[in-house]
């Protein structure tokens, strides 16, 4: 978790509420809206907050929220968060986007939005139209 750095803000992105922390359940999506962006979280079992797109590129809908939360394993022995989606099983980093498992299909990344917990409330930096 990062916390609120206020001389990182411009005038083009600020950080915006989206629920409480308790609002989130541990390895359990939660979908919301920011403008006419929906976005996926997701609380960790070490406490970090992860956000990303909610559109499943694969499955051409706004799904991903209700995936399934796991760790993808990888050679060099490092491990990352992932989340699976719940239409066609593939798969992506939730720290990066990064498609870890396409299920046969080309690669199609999701995007990534930083999170910062603040006082129990969890706050996504959004660049404003």
């Amino acid at each position: 978790m990062t916390t609120i750095d206020e001389e990182a803000e411009t005038a083009r992105t600020t950080w915006v509420r989206v629920c409480a922390l308790d609002d989130l359940m541990v390895e359990r999506g939660r979908a919301a809206l920011l403008g006419d962006t929906q976005i996926a979280l997701f609380r960790l079992v070490d406490g970090t907050v992860r956000a990303v797109s909610n559109y499943d590129p694969y499955g051409l809908a706004n799904v991903l929220s209700r995936g399934i939360v796991g760790t993808k394993a990888f050679a060099d022995g490092s491990e990352a968060p992932t989340i699976a989606s719940p239409l066609h099983k593939q798969a992506w980093d939730l720290r990066t986007g990064a498609v870890v498992e396409t299920q046969g299909k080309d690669e199609r990344h999701i995007a990534v939005h930083p999170v910062a917990v603040d006082h129990g409330q969890v706050l996504i930096k959004w660049k404003e139209a």
